[in-house]
């Protein structure tokens, strides 16, 4: 759910020209990847929801950015809620283009006739409060007038899902007819389910888990430790910095070992085995392995359009995820869940293993599984 790469299993090496240029001979990243206030809106709706109070104390005042797709009907009965994981933003469908940088993460699954028909569902998909596409995070502008940086809040899951649920009210939406969410979305969309089960009548979660393990918190440590490990982090106050003098280094690292995760084993053996990188020499000539480049490609990808400072708060919001805290354990507080749920895993997949969708099957009355084979 995390994003798939370039290419095909059982190709060499990416084939992307910008793959093929080293990392020191690109143009510098911008100190942030963020969309700022100025920048083209592209499709997307902005609702200020005013100051939500935050699990962990304080308040913050929240703006979310959102797009939308199809109607919603006069009986407000048809509205999809898609909730996007880590790296992804509210552009769930669409060309990329002024305000956008890269195109619809999900066009084979949203759109007319498809899936998620938009000839008969009123979709909705909100960059989740700490993002940095347009929702308050810690790019955005704080009311003194400067970024948020080292001053923004922690964030919980759940108070990412307050934020969508006063989205929902502003919206008129009473019930979605369907949230559908993988990975850091399926965090959210369980929880939604589970906090305001008479609000959610469908429930899609896919590669997922109900509570973050000691395995995923582990994964995260490192890529939050390359994050503030840059000299260009300052703190979290790094937005004023020239191109190249923002964390963009550790960001990239983050993405490196993250991006590991999102990929089998088997897979990145099939896909590069010990190839070089063409033009390359790995063995004692200073070159890379294919999948090296692969690795450096993506970093070099995220750094351009995320923000280091997003990416550790939202990471950290999914560390803190347990939809059983507080309320008598995950299986507990899966037996609220009243939505008709489909829960899907991927057989190979490392960082969300098919254990942890069948305790959430297992859990939610009526849930059924689906395992999808992948290499």
């Amino acid at each position: 759910m995390s994003g798939a790469g370039p290419g095909q299993p059982g190709s060499a090496a990416p084939t992307t020209a910008a793959s093929a240029v080293p990392p020191a001979l690109r143009p510098e990243p911008p100190a942030s990847g963020a969309w700022h206030e100025g920048d083209p809106v592209g499709d997307r709706r902005f609702a200020d929801l005013g100051d939500l109070d935050l699990e962990t104390g304080g308040s913050l005042p929240v703006r979310l950015a959102y797009e939308t797709w199809g109607e919603l009907s006069p009986a407000r009965d048809n509205a999809v809620l898609v909730c996007h994981a880590l790296t992804a933003d509210s552009h769930v469908l669409g060309p990329a283009g002024p305000g956008h940088p890269t195109p619809g993460w999900w066009s084979e699954l949203v759109g007319p006739g498809l899936a998620v028909d938009t000839d008969r569902w009123f979709v909705v998909a909100p960059n989740v409060l700490g993002g940095c596409q347009g929702s308050t995070g810690p790019s955005s502008t704080a009311p003194d007038g400067r970024p948020w940086g080292s001053r923004f809040p922690h964030l919980t899951v759940r108070d990412q899902v307050a934020a969508e649920v006063a989205l929902a009210d502003a919206l008129g939406i009473g019930t979605w007819a369907a949230v559908i969410g993988g990975s850091m979305g399926g965090m959210r969309a369980l929880e939604l389910a589970v906090t305001h089960p008479k609000r959610v009548a469908r429930l899609l979660a896919v590669a997922t888990t109900a509570r973050t393990s000691a395995d995923q918190i582990a994964w995260c440590a490192s890529q939050l430790a390359a994050v503030r490990g840059d000299a260009g982090w300052r703190g979290g106050d790094y937005h004023d910095a020239a191109p190249g003098r923002g964390p963009h280094r550790g960001l990239g690292l983050a993405r490196m070992v993250a991006h590991t995760t999102y990929r089998s084993a088997a897979e990145l053996d099939a896909r590069f085995g010990r190839a070089a990188q063409p033009g390359e020499d790995p063995l004692g000539g200073g070159g890379r392995f294919a999948v090296e480049s692969y690795l450096e490609h993506h970093a070099d990808k995220l750094v351009r359009r995320f923000d280091a400072g997003s990416y550790v708060v939202l990471t950290e919001a999914m560390n803190s995820h347990d939809v059983g805290r507080g309320r008598g354990g995950t299986a507990a507080a899966l037996r609220r869940v009243t939505a008709r749920t489909r829960v899907v895993a991927v057989d190979s997949d490392r960082l969300y293993p098919v254990t942890q969708s069948q305790e959430v099957a297992d859990a939610v009355p009526g849930a059924e599984l689906d395992v999808v084979a992948s290499p």
